[in-house]
């Protein structure tokens, strides 16, 4: 494990020190912790615009979407746990 030094104010050192004891952990813990759920946080963000990107690219490329109000009502039928067929993608008319 390597070492990385960081500076903090102190009162951020303080409320972290607080925070660790109410969690019932060390400091240093505590801040690794932190560091982790940060990353996986910006990781996933990416994954999440990495999957719109591709989706917009391949309803740009096939001009094949569902309107707004047939999806609304699938939704509101799945919600509900209705049964229903999921609307099919068709070319846009503008």
């Amino acid at each position: 494990m390597s070492t990385t030094t960081i500076r903090i104010p102190a009162d951020l050192k303080a409320r972290v020190a607080a925070a660790a004891e109410r969690a019932g952990t060390t400091a240093h813990s505590f801040i690794l912790e932190a560091i982790a759920e940060k990353a996986q946080q910006v990781e996933r963000r990416a994954d999440f615009h990495a999957v719109a990107d591709k989706r917009y690219s391949k309803l740009v490329t096939s001009g094949e979407t569902i309107p707004w109000e047939k999806m609304r009502s699938y939704l509101e039928s799945r919600i509900a746990e209705k049964p229903g067929a999921r609307p099919s993608a068709k070319k846009r008319t503008s």
